[in-house]
């Protein structure tokens, strides 16, 4: 089943997007620094948003682990 009608997976896979974009921004930033337009602004701007939530999505992945963990 693909990731766009499963709600959960779908999370999982922006959940994971926004974590790897910060991760990647914090040790490489001119890597998404000069691509704030377009299509890879997507990566840039998802980089912002793990920046700058970093609180809530730490409470994000642990929910998202306890779903994951509760429904296998």
């Amino acid at each position: 089943m693909s990731a766009l009608f499963n709600l959960q997976s779908l999370l999982l896979v922006i959940l994971l997007l926004i974590c790897t974009c910060a991760h990647v921004h914090q040790i490489f930033p001119a890597i998404l620094d000069r691509n704030k337009n377009g299509l890879m602004g997507v990566f840039w701007k998802s980089a912002r948003i793990g920046e700058r939530l970093s609180p809530y999505m730490s409470l994000w992945c642990l929910f998202m682990a306890g779903s994951i963990f509760l429904s296998s």
